[in-house]
This record gives C-alpha cells, structure tokens and sequence, in this order.
C-alpha cells in the first residue's frame, strides 16, 4: 500500500510503477498492490492529469479512483509505504496498536537519497511529475528486490 496525502499524484504513480514491474517479472499472483491517501480530498477522483501523462509518457499502465487510508488498510497489507515524513505521521496516528504492517518510507529503498522524501509535484508543472516518476521507478526497482528475497519469490 502506497500512501500520500491526496492520492492522485505521488501513490497512484507509485502503484502503477511498481504493478507493471510485478506484471514484468510474472509476481503478480504473489504481490498485490493498492495506493490510498491520509486526506478525503480527493475520493474517487482519477490520478491527476500530469501523473497520467509521466506514467504514459514511460510506458506504465495506470487506472484508479482515489481512496482514504483506513484502518482496514492494516490488516489487509503487509507493508504500507509513505511519500513523506508529513504522511509518516499521519499514517503512525492512523495505525491500530495491533497492526503487523511493516511500516517505511519509499525512499528508505532509494539507491540515491535514502529517508528523504518523495517530491510533491502538485504545484509544480511537468519537470517536477518527471522528478518524482524517476525517484518512485528507482525506489520500486529496490523494493522489488527486497519482496523477492525476503519472500523467497522467482523472478519471471
């Protein structure tokens, strides 16, 4: 589960990079993949035209409806990751005390900037969508890794 503030910028983007990447390498019967916001302002909205564009413009197939965060979130998934240290903290107050969510920052997967946060392009044009499609493709590539292996699952 991915997880940012309104759900149709950051975390859809991130759930379709890292749904084609499962499809590519045959996982998709093992990993399921969903995004939510910690905010309702957007329920049941379609990504924003410009995360549609960048996932496009790369070839990754994108279809949501934006969706709240909720409790039931941490019983269904296994690992609920964050954008930011903002939706961190949203997320910690959210969590039920008897979650065994494994709980971490996208970019705790990042080759490059480890901890820091994913760019919230939502007031910026293009360049910024572009920067943060390529910050979430490196940051799913190592956290692809890391399901595999701590899984035990065959890459196709």
């Amino acid at each position: 589960m991915f997880v940012c503030l309104g759900n149709i910028c950051r975390s859809p983007l991130a759930e379709a990079v890292l749904k084609n990447k499962v499809l590519q390498a045959n996982l998709e019967d093992y990993i399921y993949i969903e995004s939510s916001g910690t905010a309702a302002y957007h329920l049941g909205e379609n990504p924003d035209p410009r995360t549609t564009s960048v996932a496009l413009k790369h070839h990754v197939p994108i279809s949501h409806k934006a969706q709240q965060l909720n409790t039931h979130h941490f019983i269904t998934f296994d690992y609920i990751l964050v954008m930011d240290d903002s939706n961190s903290e949203n997320v910690a107050k959210i969590k039920p005390s008897n979650s065994t969510s494994a709980f971490f920052k996208l970019r705790d997967f990042d080759s490059l900037h480890k901890r820091s946060d994913v760019i919230d392009p939502w007031f910026g044009d293009e360049e910024g969508f572009e920067e943060c499609y390529q910050t979430i493709d490196r940051c799913t590539d190592e956290l692809l890794l890391f399901l595999i292996n701590k899984h035990h699952l065959a890459k196709g």
